[in-house]
Parts: structure tokens; C-alpha cells; sequence
């Protein structure tokens, strides 16, 4: 194995026992312990991103969305999981922005 696989291996291994991932993975598995609640989840993040995303990402449409699913946001899991997964992002993010910058790969 060539030393870049050797690395991307121990990153991996470091990101696996990274306690953003561990946090990540346990709300994950206890959200797929309730498929409803797990669709809903999908959906919110569905059309969060496509707000996001949207053209006419206006500030009235995202108030709207945001209290739309104010009820929904306070369920202590679906708050604990979105918070777990966007603390994950953020750190994959970090990770293939400082990969990016250090080899100056534009």
C-alpha cells in the first residue's frame, strides 16, 4: 500500500474514534430506532437544503420553514441528532478544506 492509502487509512481510523463521529453515529442509531421519526428528519433536511439552496432563498421563506417545524425542532433527539450531525459536517468540511488549501489544489 502506497503511503497516501496508508495515511487516508489512519485518517479514517482517527475520524472513526473521534468523538464528534462516536456522538454522530449513536444519535444516529437510536433515530433509526424510530423510522417515522427518522423520515421526518429526512424530510426537515430535504427542504432545509433545498431552501438553502434555492435561488429565492428570501428571509420571510426561512422564517417560515423555521416555524414550521418549531414543534418538531423541540423533540430533545431530533435536536440532539441535527446538532450531532452538523458538529460532523463541519469537522469533514475542516478536514477537506485544510487537504484542499495545504496542496494548493484549486
Amino acid at each position: 500500500m502506497s503511503n497516501v492509502q496508508d495515511a487516508a487509512e489512519q485518517l479514517i481510523y482517527a475520524i472513526k474514534e473521534s468523538a464528534i463521529y462516536k456522538e454522530y453515529k449513536e444519535k444516529l442509531d437510536e433515530v433509526n430506532q424510530y423510522p417515522d421519526l427518522k423520515r421526518q428528519i429526512d424530510e426537515f433536511r430535504t427542504r432545509n437544503f433545498e431552501l438553502q439552496n434555492s435561488a429565492d432563498c428570501a428571509f420571510e421563506k426561512l422564517e417560515q420553514f423555521e416555524k414550521e417545524y418549531e414543534d418538531f425542532r423541540e423533540n430533545a433527539l431530533v435536536e440532539e441528532f441535527l446538532a450531532a450531525e452538523l458538529a460532523f459536517c463541519r469537522m469533514m468540511q475542516e478536514i477537506g478544506s485544510r487537504i484542499t488549501e495545504e496542496i494548493q489544489f484549486d
